[in-house]
């Protein structure tokens, strides 16, 4: 019960070849390399905004009081 071999990885992927067809995976390969890629793109999009709960330091934040709660 140990690890599989080259040759028990190359059935395994001769059979999901069979089932599938050459044409769906490669669609499948596609659509998740872009998903991946829109994810890094949104990650790093993410990142380079400025974050709007942090003020910029040196700049006043004026606003008005509607409602007051004690805590």
């Amino acid at each position: 019960m140990g690890s599989f071999s080259i040759w028990h990885w190359l059935i395994v992927l001769l059979i999901v070849v069979l089932v599938f067809g050459t044409k769906k995976l490669r669609n499948i390969g596609s659509d998740v390399g872009g998903a991946v890629k829109n994810f890094k793109d949104a990650m790093k999009e993410e990142s380079s905004k400025p974050k709007l709960d942090e003020p910029e330091p040196g700049h006043t934040v004026e606003g008005e009081v509607t409602q007051k709660t004690k805590q």
